[in-house]
């Protein structure tokens, strides 16, 4: 590769991850700023990258996107899973379908093109966005039953629009051969042999994991590569949906234990952050802003029916039989904020001759940046409004992990000591814990402290405790009230 061309890319990375600061400062979702980055660098601006093969764009974003759903199913909790499972699971999939037919005849209606070619629209710019969604309801912890709906729907909604889209493009080439049941029945087996290729290589998965046995954990790193690889291509094999398969796959890895289970989690989290950017920044290169502003009109109108009549009658229908209030639906609406996912879609027709002046690609990603510009920077504000924040857990930034080679019934938990909690200003040795449980360490701000029984614990403390697994809602419930009755040894440290 020229070296010229690598230390541009080498900068753009540096400057990508530290660039992401803004997001925090500003409620800026990455999108914006990686792709602002790349379009800077691009054709249009400096001339440093000339880049515009979207064919290559769509075979390195695919690649990408397998570590990015993984972790978003690898990430989707059972308990948020189960909590908002009716709202999240009918807006992830029959909310994408009235998404994408219901914005496709609005456009077929207003703009005037073909009702086939404007169903694919719809399809490509359905799903949210899982990285934008995530990063800025963290930021400023919002109600767990509206946060999880949103979510878990950001998470699991982008296999159904990428189905669609595929579908889509395979009926304006004339690609799909039989009727309505024939289709209907190639969906059902894309979403159920998704399922199933998803459980069954998840646990292959997490048997090989816990007998491995390896003293080298690069080992671990490479068979988890190796897995979710197998995941998808298998399912490509079987003719099914390699996206569902891989975030159900991460969905099960996420939820059960398996050796070095932390470790996968930090280096998942890094992938996924690297192709992320990667995407972002590819995108923006690919981004020609002259030619952008030719579609402007298209792109405004595509984002604003979107924002304010697709995306909330969607939520509507979806989420009234589960009875949310007003002022929840409200929020999910406003939180629908489009991100990699339908950039990535749009390159795809381009690929099949169906975007030959790219006008499919420029009015996506205008309408996106549109949707990341308005709700992205706003949505945090509206929450407030809407009285749905919570008080946020101090962050720390160590963290510490078990690794052993074998399974074991020890689990290193991480305890956060809210302004609530009954143990503020105890000592350690005031406390009574379950056996064999151990404070390994104490995060003070950024100081580590090893505790001993004479260490008073402050507010926002983080706790790292070593404990057995059956103990650790024992040990919760004792951190947050001072006591629990049950039979527990006087001595705090003792293991």
């Amino acid at each position: 590769m020229n070296e010229n061309i690598l230390i541009v890319i080498s900068f753009l990375l540096i400057a990508g991850a530290f660039s992401t600061k803004l997001t925090v400062r500003y409620n800026v979702p990455a999108l914006m700023i990686l792709i602002g980055v790349g379009m800077f660098v691009g054709s249009d601006f400096l001339n440093l990258i000339y880049f515009d093969d979207m064919s290559l764009t769509r075979n390195i974003a695919n690649f990408g996107l397998i570590f990015i759903i993984f972790e978003s199913g690898f990430y989707t909790k059972k308990s948020a899973l189960k909590q908002s499972f009716g709202p999240s699971m009918t807006l992830a999939t029959l909310g994408i379908i009235i998404t994408a037919f219901g914005l496709g005849y609005l456009i077929h209606l207003i703009l005037g093109f073909d009702l086939l070619y404007s169903f694919m629209i719809g399809a490509i710019i359905s799903s949210t966005d899982a990285a934008a969604v995530i990063m800025i309801i963290r930021q400023n912890p919002i109600k767990q039953s509206v946060s999880s709906i949103l979510e878990v729907e950001s998470a699991a909604n982008d296999p159904m629009a990428i189905l669609l889209t595929v579908l889509m493009i395979q009926l304006l080439t004339g690609g799909t051969g039989g009727g309505f049941l024939y289709i209907s029945l190639q969906l059902l087996w894309q979403l159920l042999g998704g399922i199933m290729i998803g459980f069954f290589s998840s646990k292959i998965g997490r048997y090989l994991f816990d007998n491995l046995k390896s003293e080298n954990k690069g080992h671990y790193y490479v068979l988890f590569i190796g897995m979710i690889l197998f995941s998808y291509s298998l399912a490509g094999l079987l003719k099914t949906n390699g996206i569902i398969a891989i975030f159900f796959a991460g969905y099960w890895f996420g939820n059960y234990d398996f050796i070095f289970k932390m470790g996968i989690s930090h280096f998942i989290d890094g992938l996924s952050s690297f192709f992320n950017m990667a995407i972002f920044l590819l995108l923006g290169l690919l981004a020609f802003p002259k030619s952008m502003i030719v579609f402007w009109k298209e792109g405004i109108i595509v984002a604003s029916l979107l924002i304010f009549v697709v995306r909330p009658l969607t939520v509507f229908l979806c989420t009234y039989p589960f009875k949310l209030k007003l002022k929840e639906i409200a929020f999910i609406s406003w939180g629908g904020i489009k991100g990699a996912v339908p950039i990535v879609l749009a390159t795809y027709p381009a690929t099949y001759g169906l975007d030959v002046n790219h006008k499919v690609f420029n009015i996506v990603f205008f309408a996106v940046l549109m949707s990341c510009l308005l709700q992205g920077t706003t949505i945090n504000r509206l929450a407030k409004k809407l009285n749905l924040v919570i008080s946020s857990q101090n962050k720390t930034p160590f963290y510490i992990q078990l690794f052993a080679l074998d399974n074991t019934d020890l689990e290193m938990i991480e305890v956060h000591i809210s302004d609530e909690s009954q143990i503020i200003k105890k000592s350690i040795r005031e406390l009574k814990f379950p056996d064999h449980t151990l404070i390994t360490a104490i995060m003070r701000g950024k100081e580590i402290i090893s505790p001993n029984g004479n260490t008073i614990i402050n507010k926002n403390d983080v706790m790292f405790i070593l404990t057995k697994k059956a103990n650790t809602n024992d040990v919760n419930f004792l951190m947050a009230n001072g006591y629990y009755p049950g039979d527990y040894c006087p001595v705090a440290l003792k293991f």
